[in-house]
Order: C-alpha cells, then sequence, then structure tokens
C-alpha cells in the first residue's frame, strides 16, 4: 500500500471509529473480504467472518441506540473507553510494521483524532438532546452513518482529499472547543431539568 494511502486510511479508520466504530470495522472487513479494497496485512483480521458478524451485531444495538435522546448521550459515554483505544490501534496497524517510536507516534495520533471525532459527537448529541423533538437525533444518527461510508470511500479512492478534511476537521475542533463545552453545558442542564422534573411528578398513590 502506497505511503499516502496508508497515511489516509490510519487516520481516516481513527475519525470514523470517533464517530462509529461498528460501522468502520464492518464495513472494512466487508469490503475487503468481497476484495472491493486492499487492506494492509495487520487489518486482514477485520475480513474475519467473526470479526465483520460481532461488529455488525453491534452496529445494529448502536443503530437503536443512537437515536435515542440522552440515552445516546450514555453510550457515547461509555464508548470513549472503546472508540478512542480502537481508533488508536486501527491507525497503527494500517501503517503496517514499523520501529516502535513511529509506532507509538501513530498509536497518539490516531488516538488524537478518534478522540476529537467522538468528543465532537457527543457533545453535539448532548446539545442536540435539548431539542424537544426527537427527529433531529435521527437525522444526526443517519448523517454520521453516511459520512463514515463516504469517509471510508475517499480513504480509498481520494486519499488527499481525506487527509485534507481530516486537518480541516482538527482545526475546526480546536477552534470549537470554548463553545462545545457550552453546548454540553446546557444539555447537561436540561437533562437535570428534566429529571428534577420527573422526581417531582406525584406519584398514583400520594395525598
Amino acid at each position: 500500500m502506497e505511503t499516502l494511502q496508508a497515511l489516509s486510511l490510519a487516520l481516516g479508520a481513527a475519525w470514523t471509529s470517533g464517530i462509529n466504530l461498528y460501522a468502520t470495522v464492518a464495513a472494512l472487513g466487508i469490503a475487503g473480504r468481497a476484495e472491493m479494497i486492499q487492506l494492509p496485512e495487520q487489518l486482514e483480521v477485520l475480513m474475519d467472518p467473526i470479526v465483520i458478524g460481532m461488529a455488525c451485531i453491534m452496529y445494529v444495538i448502536e443503530f437503536f441506540a443512537d437515536k435515542v435522546p440522552y440515552f445516546d448521550s450514555a453510550w457515547d459515554l461509555l464508548h470513549t473507553f472503546i472508540r478512542v483505544p480502537a481508533g488508536a490501534i486501527l491507525a497503527a496497524r494500517a501503517l503496517g510494521p514499523m520501529n516502535p517510536a513511529l509506532e507509538l507516534a501513530a498509536i497518539l495520533a490516531g488516538g488524537t483524532v478518534a478522540l476529537a471525532a467522538h468528543a465532537t459527537k457527543a457533545t453535539t448529541r448532548l446539545a442536540i438532546n435539548v431539542s424537544p423533538e426527537p427527529f433531529s437525533n435521527w437525522a444526526a444518527s443517519v448523517g454520521e452513518d453516511i459520512s463514515v461510508l463516504g469517509a471510508l470511500w475517499l480513504v480509498f479512492h481520494h486519499p488527499i482529499i481525506m487527509l485534507l478534511l481530516i486537518a480541516t476537521f482538527l482545526a475546526l475542533a480546536i477552534w470549537l472547543i470554548p463553545k462545545m463545552f457550552g453546548l454540553a453545558k446546557r444539555g447537561f442542564q436540561a437533562l437535570r431539568a428534566r429529571l428534577r422534573k420527573k422526581e417531582e411528578v406525584p406519584g398514583p398513590n400520594t395525598t
């Protein structure tokens, strides 16, 4: 695999893992097994039927969990400890064999990209949950899945564009960090208000 495409796959897979890890693993595994793409040797494990099957099962679970207001935020919180390490591992493996120093650098870079994507998604979702209607959750979820598939297509067909998009995303993420904290605060306040409101509602036996 050429260096440019390998770098695109490493950072692209890390980015999409931060958004939807299971869709990333399933899409790469299925496409590789169908010989639609050529995965590096270190990522050929993704083509194993067991890996593909587990990724598909988890994707289906996440597909529904991702569309329930506030439950999706709890799901994102849990997956902070799954998406980020997995993105770092995929990034390192995509670059193939290398000396320990470069491998560590690849892990750190992949983890950073995955964390930025995951944090952006989680914070945006928390802000969306403030909206009283449920359609925004569905729209955001479907949009994320499409962006994952689109990004993986760019990785193999237009690696330079993918790398430019990731660089642009990271620049925007740095600029948006203060604003993202504000959005997250609003989401937490809305969740706390909703929980308090439920606690204040008298039960059927209350006199």
